[in-house]
């Protein structure tokens, strides 16, 4: 899944100002929607692991690699071919049984 996050989105004048980047938890939005939209809605998704590595700016494209299926996958998010971010989410009962 490919997205780009616009430079007026209302979420980027107070991180930064002056040199914007998309928040991590933007990301991580998008990561949920790419899960639901491969595998329909989930209740009860946990982030056990995200790791960001580089900034992801206003206006740049950005694509949301999945493995795995229900109950647990492992995300990357890239830009181009640079590791923008990456993770694992887990359905809820997942989380239980691994806790």
């Amino acid at each position: 899944m490919d997205f780009t996050i616009p430079a007026d989105h209302p979420s980027l004048p107070g991180h930064f100002p002056g040199r914007p980047l998309v928040p991590g938890v933007m990301l991580l939005e998008r990561v949920l929607e790419a899960i639901e939209a491969a595998h329909g809605a989930f209740e009860g998704l946990r982030l056990p692991q995200a790791k960001f590595l580089q900034p992801l700016l206003p206006g740049e494209t950005a694509r949301i690699e999945l493995d795995g299926d229900w109950p647990r996958w492992r995300f990357r998010v890239l830009r181009g071919t640079t590791l923008l971010a990456s993770g694992e989410v887990l359905a809820h009962e997942a989380a239980a049984v691994s806790a």
